[in-house]
């Protein structure tokens, strides 16, 4: 049996969302691939529009949240902040939140989550999902439009073990994709329909894609997973028209050229990981991508690869036109617990020493909080959000100084880090970043691993003491690095975070609780049970109707929230609904 037919099965059944509570039989597969109809009784259907629409701009996507009806990139704009102009859902009415609609997916992720974040544009949600289905759905109801299905092939290497998805990116009246048998897609935004489908690596010997791509002037950039298995990481940029190769930056430096010097030999090197399986940001007065490395390879067994191992578990800017590096910091030089630095790097423009600074932080997988120059790399702050006792202090080199490196002198943060890849959020009222942390007590034993192809090289185990977790949604004084409050969880999250102008920040929990702070002081002003415990994702916001809506993806569930009707009125006065 096919994995596709064995996904088919899982996703055999969908709940209408204009019909609640009546359940339809999903449509079996075309062989090809390619768009398939949602339920027999509701064929796909061409998204609604004018057809001489030209779709999304990079002039669109520039302006961000200008367009309060839209969401056009991963974060919402180019900085990585995730932080939304909408104020309708304000401190005083959010305990008045109720689901407004909900879409039923029909597939699922064994062990993770519904990671992605919906791309909104002229009252369409574009969603992708595991196993590499996408949707596009009515923004107002949940209803689908039209459903996509991977023909995946059997024998998967990464996409096996994680087979998520982050999301779409957007251009013109075409979307973009990447799959778990390591390609790029476009799409046909009002059809669904396959425009060209390129190869980006091997997926044989261990690549994989998730990330949301990332759409500039006139180019789709991505990034690769796999670095678990001997593979070397690579961010790409590609035509957008015709899916061809514009460059391609490899996060280990071939063997002779700077940075090579950091590892052992060319093998060790070819062979280093480096993922780049997180969506990045842009700066684009400076035309600087900035974008995490992954874990170097193997995981936890570096006596193979002695060296720093550049460019893994780092920050790195490259420029948006050539795809040539600029700088780099490295946050876990010769990383062994496999702290990935696949974070979303978040821009921000601060006031330091009297002097205007363009920067850019990081809340590590490390347990540091991170401020860089986002012109130059220069390190501007570090400090510790976690209670790691794996290092407290980073040097004048910027170097960690380590104390604790495989925690028999206390408690270090587990392989998944003290956070993760889950989108944090930044306020520049409150001048805070927020992070779901994560408390946890590991020991790490490496030994040799053995080479064998297509399988993944992690070199050794991780002892983690569960009892002693926990997780925490922290506020972190940007300018000191202290934490200002932090809203405790039973056990350790991979929730996202997103904020909004009204003063509040929505976060979840393992729980599958889907919760809402005052941003200023940490209080808990609502919350509401999905059902499921949300990973990977964040919440996205937008205005349509005259309404705010709270999109948060859980389990297998898209829920969209929103204040009740006649709970808000338009700018004549007339309230608003029927």
């Amino acid at each position: 049996m096919s994995m596709r037919s064995v996904f088919a099965i899982v996703a055999g059944f969908v709940l209408s969302a204009t019909a609640p509570g009546m359940l339809l039989a999903q449509s079996e597969p075309s062989d090809e691939g390619d768009t398939i109809p949602f339920a027999r009784s509701a064929p796909s259907e061409i998204v609604p529009g004018d057809p001489s629409d030209p779709g999304v701009s990079y002039a669109d996507i520039l302006r961000g949240f200008d367009d309060q009806s839209g969401w056009l990139t991963f974060s919402g704009d180019y900085s990585g902040r995730r932080h939304s102009p909408l104020t309708q859902v304000n401190r005083e009415n959010v305990y008045r939140l109720a689901p407004a609609w909900t879409f039923q997916t029909g597939t699922l992720t064994r062990g993770r989550g519904f990671e992605t974040t919906p791309l909104l544009y002229d009252g369409v949600l574009y969603v992708t999902g595991s196993n590499n289905y996408a949707w596009a759905l009515d923004a107002r109801t949940g209803r689908p439009f039209w459903t996509y299905q991977r023909d995946l092939p059997d024998n998967l290497t990464y996409g096996r073990n994680a087979p998520v998805n982050r999301g779409f990116g957007m251009l013109g009246n075409r979307l973009f994709m990447v799959t778990l048998d390591a390609h790029l897609l476009a799409f046909d935004r009002r059809t669904g329909d396959v425009l060209w489908d390129v190869v980006l690596a091997d997926y044989e010997i261990g690549h994989a894609a998730t990330l949301a791509p990332l759409v500039i002037d006139d180019k789709v950039i991505v990034g690769i997973s796999g670095g678990e298995y001997p593979t070397r990481g690579f961010i790409d940029a590609y035509d957008p028209a015709t899916g061809d190769l514009v460059w391609r930056f490899y996060t280990i430096p071939d063997w002779g050229e700077p940075g090579s010097e950091t590892w052992p030999n060319e093998e060790a090197a070819m062979q280093g990981g480096g993922g780049t399986w997180m969506t990045g940001s842009y700066d684009p007065e400076l035309d600087l991508l900035y974008w995490g490395t992954g874990n170097p390879n193997p995981d936890y067994y570096g006596a193979s690869r002695l060296g720093d191992n550049l460019y893994t578990a780092a920050i790195v800017a490259v420029e948006g036109a050539t795809g040539e590096l600029k700088w780099h910091y490295q946050f876990t030089p010769h990383d062994i617990h496999d702290w990935d630095s696949n974070h979303v790097p978040v821009q921000a423009e601060l006031t330091i020493d009297g002097e205007e600074r363009r920067v850019v932080m990081v809340a590590n997988r490390n347990g540091f909080f991170y401020v860089l120059d986002r012109s130059n790399g220069e390190l501007i702050l570090a400090e510790p959000f976690t209670d790691t006792t794996w290092a407290r202090e980073i040097g004048a080199d910027g170097r960690p100084i380590v104390v604790n490196n495989d925690g028999s002198g206390g408690c270090l943060p587990d392989q998944w880090g003290g956070t993760n890849f889950m989108p944090p959020t930044y306020d520049p009222a409150l001048e805070l970043f927020f992070v779901n942390a994560r408390e946890t007590c590991s020991s790490y034993v490496p030994f040799e691993p053995e080479y064998v192809r297509g399988e993944a090289t992690m070199g050794g185990v991780v002892w983690t003491d569960r009892d002693a977790e926990y997780g925490a949604l922290r506020a972190i004084d940007v300018m000191t690095g202290e934490r200002r409050w932090e809203f405790r969880y039973p056990s350790a999250t991979m929730a996202g975070v997103m904020s909004t102008a009204a003063g509040l920040v929505f976060a979840g929990d393992h729980q599958g609780n889907f919760m809402a702070f005052d941003g200023a002081t940490g209080e808990n002003l609502w919350y509401y049970p999905t059902g499921s415990r949300i990973w990977g994702a964040a919440a996205m916001t937008y205005m349509l109707d005259g309404r705010q809506f709270v999109v948060i993806p859980s389990g297998t569930t898209l829920v969209a929230f929103a204040l009740p009707r006649y709970e808000f009125a338009s700018p004549a006065g007339a309230l608003i609904g029927r």
